[in-house]
């Protein structure tokens, strides 16, 4: 049996350069810890980070063997939210913690009839598309808002 590559360390966007193959992943697959995944040439290794950890677009993992595999946000089902006053919708899909890609003349979310109904009564036109989805991160650094740690500065007065 072969043994797989393991990455166990991450580089955030903008932290790592030189060449790197792509794996590609959904928003939900983004946010893991241990997980046996697959580059884009059909290679499978394993991640096996010390915490549970959501990557964003343009992070590198760096496998044992010094590689570098560069994360790709993938194409899924969303909903393209847009109105006259899209303020007021995504306050509305923010109160509800909803992921949100905020873009300067609509938001994209991810395709949940419930939500979209009621952002369809509250005046706004939602169209489904598959796009990539690289949602706003917390406001206290990356990823997720419901599992984030607070910057040294973040409460300082």
């Amino acid at each position: 049996m072969t043994q797989l590559p393991i990455a166990q360390t991450l580089h955030r966007k903008g932290h790592w350069n030189g060449p790197a193959t792509t794996c590609e992943l959904d928003y939900t697959e983004r946010f893991l810890r241990r997980r046996r995944l697959t580059m884009a040439s059909g290679e499978p290794f394993i991640v096996d980070l010390a915490q549970t950890t959501s990557l964003d677009e343009g992070d590198a993992l760096e496998l044992d063997t010094g590689a570098l595999i560069r994360i790709s946000a993938g194409v899924e089902a969303l909903y393209k939210v847009s109105g006259p006053d899209l303020v007021r919708l995504a306050w509305h899909v923010g109160n509800r913690h909803t992921p949100c890609q905020i873009n300067t003349d609509h938001l994209l979310i991810q395709a949940d009839p419930v939500i979209g109904h009621m952002l369809e009564h509250l005046g706004a036109v939602v169209d489904p598309v598959s796009a990539p989805f690289t949602p706003e991160g917390g406001a206290y650094g990356h990823g997720r808002t419901h599992s984030h740690e607070h910057v040294a500065t973040a409460h300082d007065h």
